[in-house]
């Protein structure tokens, strides 16, 4: 079995999060000093991205040194510039011999709907993050991060979502820690890990329960309509483990099921899920059953992302109903 851990206990990495809660939107930065190897996997078809190519193994840069993940669609993507900005005032990067590059990647989630679309995570809330993050706390869960305009249950547009936010869950095996961060702004509905019920989704028109998004969506099986577009779910394993980036990106690959368990429907043409990881390199690991300990992981996280978020912006949580 998987050992609880605070994810501060992966001590190669630093976590902190920036937010403007006024206007629902933030970011959160997943900062490892020393470089990490990473992979990226994207299954959702509407994503928002950044420097995923240079993930590719086949390609020249072995390491990154840092993962944004943040609200505001494709222009929270700019939080990752700010990400840059505070490692090169670290000295960290990657050395190119005139100078060190950081190396940047990132994903955006939309929550232009909730408050705002004219306010959104920017360079200098990136550099905030990183801040907090190089402080080296335990960072904080729900309403904060990338996960503070994130919310599910939209097949019936926006009426009916309810909050939810980012969770963070981290678990130790011997020497092997494995963690993940992961914010949650699905179409469908949050699946309990262990239980199967819903968590967190669509709510019924009056909103005093959960309508259940995948017994809605076989009831339209033959209406075809345009679905709420502002959807994603994004997230990032970090690890102790020893894994080259062919075995980091397989790793993404199969940890993704860490969604499909917990979040129905996953992966849908509307969502743009994606899901990176790090590894540190210091541990020697089984890869297949590592694995399957990100795939728990990532599941576990998602349903931190909604046990932890708190009722805001009119809407409801999962903890209205618990």
């Amino acid at each position: 079995m998987i050992n609880t851990i605070p994810i501060s206990q992966l001590s190669d990495f630093r976590i902190g999060h920036a937010q403007d809660t006024v206007h629902a939107t933030g970011c959160t930065a997943i900062l490892c000093p020393k470089g990490a190897w990473a992979g990226v996997d994207v299954r959702g078809g509407s994503p928002a991205s950044r420097e995923t190519e240079l993930l590719r193994p086949e390609n020249t840069v072995q390491q990154i040194h840092c993962v944004i993940l943040s609200g505001g669609s494709a222009y929270g993507l700019e939080a990752g510039d700010g990400a840059m900005a505070f490692l090169e005032e670290q000295g960290i990067g990657f050395d190119v011999g005139i100078g060190k590059v950081p190396i940047v990647c990132g994903a955006s989630l939309f929550d232009l709907e909730l408050v705002s679309a004219r306010h959104r995570p920017d360079k200098q809330m990136g550099y905030e993050a990183c801040k907090n993050a190089w402080s080296g706390k335990e960072p904080s869960e729900g309403n904060v991060g990338a996960g503070t305009g994130a919310a599910v249950g939209k097949f019936y547009q926006t009426e009916r979502m309810m909050k939810c936010g980012i969770g963070i869950w981290a678990g130790q095996i011997g020497e092997v820690q494995c963690g993940a961060i992961v914010a949650v702004n699905a179409l469908g509905d949050v699946i309990d890990y262990d239980s199967g019920k819903i968590l967190a989704g669509l709510l019924t028109p009056d909103h005093s329960g959960f309508a259940d998004t995948r017994r809605c969506m076989y009831e339209e099986l033959q209406n075809s309509r345009d679905l709420w577009s502002g959807n994603t779910t994004i997230g990032c394993v970090i690890t102790n483990a020893r894994l080259d980036k062919n075995q980091c990106r397989k790793a993404a690959v199969i940890a993704h099921d860490g969604y499909a368990q917990t979040i129905r429907p996953a992966h849908c043409s509307v969502d743009g899920d994606t899901l990176f990881v790090m590894a540190s390199g210091q541990v020697e690991v089984a890869p297949d059953s590592f694995y399957a300990m990100a795939s728990e992981a990532v599941a576990r996280a998602v349903n931190r992302a909604a046990l932890c978020a708190a009722p805001a912006y009119g809407l409801k949580a999962a903890a209205d109903f618990l």
